[in-house]
This record gives structure tokens, C-alpha cells and sequence, in this order.
């Protein structure tokens, strides 16, 4: 297997520390200007900024299972142990999961259409959840992964994988969603991005030595295809009347964005020299974000915006300043939120 270069730490990059707090931030932003399209009922021509915004940041989660496939390839060790390995994971992720799930399942949600433990299994405590049971399961197979690297690994493999993972999106965003349960769907939906992860982790100097190359080509690349991500969701909409077309993020438009993001970024990331301090904080908050912001944006929403606006700010939210507000206020108070609750040294253990 070739070295991995990983700096002054041997288990970490900080390059994926600043894509995981570029990632949190594009999830906050997908739910507050989801809100806030969801205020005018989706009468997307009522809010073009809106609807932009939600759209060019469609590659967070599949970035998050890039990110997680390189930092368990960079982290893993080939003489642990299967069980070793799963108690550390669940010990960072299982743990919150259900923490955060049991507050949503009774404290933020609380109709229910089904039990606790069948929310659990699809992450349905809250609609941001449903993005740890796939990850979940990608988890539990990856030291076989891992075992199986170096035939993964081969250009002919990756094609294969590629070639299927493209028609799993192209069937489920063009004709119909793909029928499994959820967790399992997502999780077959997003396997290439973890495994991409895993290679990348080993092809750093490639990546670097090829967005170098094309350093001035690839933000226009990037560019315009985030402007095509955003009319491939409006006008399907428009079309077809149905919310998935712009809300879904497993399309094959989105799969190359992310990506281009995650080499460019990673890229742009390495060679920026003070970034090492902040970004490690915020990565480290990022967990607790992801699990909290929800819960903050609802309160912000019932306490100020519908307050203020007598329970309809259709009006104000189509305003251009009402979006970058919405989302700074609930980015800052949960950054805020983690910032407080890392304090406490063994809160983080149950909170994320």
C-alpha cells in the first residue's frame, strides 16, 4: 500500500478538517433557504436567491461521505481489530445519534407516525439524521474495504463501480426513486463517494499535481456547473411539479460537482499556510453542529421570524438581505452552542 503524506500528524490532514466545516456550513445553508422556499410554498420564482443557494450547496452530503472514506483510510490501522474498531466508532457517532434523536423524537418533533426505534433505523427523528444510518452502514463494511484496497484500488474496478453508481443516480433522480429502505438506499446511493475517499486518501500528489495543472480551468468548470445544477432543479420543477426534483442531491449533475469541490478544495485547502488553528476548532464543533442546528433554526423561525411577522413572512423572506441573515444567526449560535458544550470535557462524548 503507498504512504500516505499526512503532515505533522500522522492520522490527520487538515485539508479535510476545512472541507468538513465548508460541508457543515453548506448543510445549515441548504436548511434555512429550504425554510424559507418552503414559507412561499415553494413558489420558486418568488425566490431565485433562495432557490441558488440551496442548489450550489447540494454536494454537502455526498462530501461528508467523501471525507469520512478518506479520514477512516488515513486513521485505520491494519492490526486492529474488527470489534476495536466498531466500539471507537460508535463511541463517535452511535452515541450522539441517539442522544440527538431521542431530543428531536421528544422535544422538536414530537408527531409521530411511528415508534422510536423505527425513526432510529431510518433516521427520522429529524430530517438531518437520516445522513448517519447510511454512513452507519458504510462503516460497518469498511476493514473489508480496507482489506480488499488494493484490487478496489485498480482503474478498471473504479470504472465499474463508477459506471454502476452513475446509472443507480441517473435511474433514481430521472425516472424513480429506488426502491429500499432508506438507510440501505442512501448508503447504495452514495458507496462510490466513500470509496472515492478511501483512493484519494492514497493520491494526494496526483490530486494536488492535477488541479495544479488546471488551476485557472477548474473554478470555471466548477462554476458553471453549479449554474447547471441550479436550472437542472428549477426547471424540472417547474415541469414536473414535484419538490424532489430540486430537493434531491443524488443526481449525476451533483455526484461530478462534488467532486470537483472536493479536489479543488482540498487543493486550495493544503496550500492555504494559517488555516491550521481555526479550522481544526470549527471541524472539531462541526459534529455537534450538524446535530444542533436544526433544533436552533426552528427556534429562531418560531420565535423571530413568525413572531415579528405576525405568522407570515412570505413578504420578508423574499427579500435579498432575509437568506444570509437567516443563515449567519443559526451558523453563529450553534458554532456557539459547540463552543460552549467542548468545555465541558465530557459532554462532547454525548452530544457529538
Amino acid at each position: 500500500m503507498p504512504e500516505i503524506k499526512t503532515g505533522n500528524n500522522p492520522g490527520r490532514d487538515r485539508s479535510m478538517d476545512a472541507l468538513r466545516t465548508a460541508a457543515i456550513l453548506a448543510v445549515i445553508l441548504i436548511h434555512t433557504t429550504s425554510r424559507t422556499i418552503e414559507s412561499v410554498y415553494m413558489n420558486l420564482p418568488k425566490v431565485p436567491l433562495s432557490l441558488f443557494l440551496n442548489q450550489i450547496c447540494r454536494f454537502a452530503v455526498p462530501l461528508f461521505f467523501l471525507i469520512s472514506g478518506f479520514v477512516l483510510e488515513l486513521s485505520y490501522r491494519d492490526d486492529t481489530g474488527y470489534f476495536t474498531y466498531l466500539k471507537k466508532r460508535a463511541g463517535k457517532i452511535l452515541i450522539p445519534y441517539i442522544f440527538w434523536s431521542l431530543i428531536y423524537y421528544h422535544f422538536v418533533y414530537t408527531r409521530h407516525d411511528m415508534g422510536f426505534l423505527q425513526t432510529l433505523i431510518g433516521g427520522n427523528s429529524s430530517y438531518q439524521l437520516y445522513f448517519i444510518p447510511p454512513l452507519l452502514l458504510l462503516y460497518l463494511i469498511f476493514p473489508l474495504l480496507h482489506k480488499f484496497y488494493r484490487w478496489i484500488s485498480k482503474w478498471w474496478v473504479l470504472a465499474i463501480l463508477a459506471g454502476a453508481e452513475a446509472w443507480l443516480l441517473h435511474a433514481d433522480y430521472y425516472r424513480h426513486a429506488i426502491v429500499m429502505l432508506d438507510p440501505l438506499r442512501i448508503a447504495v446511493l452514495n458507496y462510490l463517494f466513500f470509496v472515492l475517499g478511501m483512493v484519494a486518501c492514497h493520491q494526494t500528489d496526483r490530486i494536488l499535481t492535477i488541479v495544479r495543472r488546471l488551476k485557472y480551468v477548474w473554478p470555471v468548470i466548477t462554476l458553471a456547473l453549479a449554474g447547471y445544477i441550479f436550472y437542472e432543479g428549477r426547471s424540472r420543477y417547474l415541469t414536473s411539479w414535484n419538490y424532489i426534483d430540486f430537493y434531491s442531491q443524488w443526481r449525476p449533475s451533483i455526484a461530478v460537482y462534488t467532486l470537483l469541490l472536493f479536489a479543488g478544495g482540498y487543493y486550495w485547502f493544503t496550500n492555504l499556510k494559517s488555516k491550521e488553528n481555526i479550522l481544526t476548532k470549527l471541524s472539531g464543533q462541526s459534529f455537534f453542529v450538524f446535530f444542533v442546528h436544526v433544533w436552533v433554526l426552528e427556534i429562531i423561525w418560531k420565535l423571530f421570524v413568525k413572531y415579528l411577522f405576525v405568522g407570515s413572512p412570505a413578504p420578508i423572506v423574499t427579500q435579498v438581505w432575509f437568506d444570509p441573515l437567516f443563515f449567519t444567526l443559526t451558523a453563529m449560535i450553534s458554532f456557539s452552542a459547540a463552543y460552549l458544550v467542548h468545555k465541558i470535557p465530557w459532554l462532547p462524548k454525548l452530544t457529538g
